[in-house]
C-alpha cells in the first residue's frame, strides 16, 4: 500500500523536486497551501509524513507544528522541516515547536529519495515515532 505524504512548500523548485522524486518512487504526495487545508488533509489521509519548508510565507511552520502536535489524532505523524543552512535559528525554533526532524536544504535534497523510500516502507501515522524521528543514521545534516 502506498502511503501518502503531505507537504507545505512554497518554493516551486523544491515542490517540483519533491513531486518528481515521489512520482519516480510511486509515492503519493499531496501539497497543501494553508494550515487549515493541511490539518484537514492530515485528518482525512493520516499521512506517513508531513514535509514543511521552514521558509514558507503562506504557513507559519512553527505554529503549524504546535497545532499538529497538540492534536491527539495528528501528533504521531512525523513532521520533517527543511531550511537554509545559514539560518540556524530556524532550526532551533522548529525543533522547539515540535518538528520531529529538521534538515538543511542540502541534506534534504540529497537524501529525498531515501527519505521517501524509508517512509513508504515502514513509518507513518499509526506507528510510533520517537521524538527525534530516527532516519537512517547518515541522513542527519549538511552534505
Amino acid at each position: 500500500m502506498t502511503r501518502i505524504i503531505l507537504a507545505v512548500v512554497d518554493d516551486l523548485f523544491f515542490a517540483s523536486k519533491i513531486r518528481g522524486t515521489a512520482e519516480q518512487l510511486a509515492v503519493d504526495v499531496k501539497f497543501a497551501r494553508t494550515a487549515d487545508a493541511l490539518a484537514e488533509a492530515a485528518r482525512r489521509d493520516l499521512p506517513a509524513l508531513i514535509i514543511c519548508d521552514l521558509h514558507s510565507q503562506k504557513v507559519d511552520p512553527n505554529e503549524l507544528a504546535k497545532r499538529l502536535k497538540a492534536d491527539e489524532q495528528l501528533r504521531q505523524i512525523p513532521l520533517l522541516g527543511f531550511f537554509s543552512h545559514v539560518q540556524i535559528e530556524l532550526q532551533r525554533q522548529a525543533e522547539e515547536a515540535g518538528f520531529d526532524r529538521v534538515l538543511p536544504r542540502s541534506a534534504f535534497t540529497k537524501h529525498l529519495s531515501e527519505i521517501l523510500i524509508w517512509i513508504d516502507h515502514g513509518v507513518g501515522a499509526g506507528r510510533q515515532c520517537d521524538s527525534r524521528m530516527t532516519f537512517p543514521v547518515h541522513i542527519s545534516g549538511p552534505s
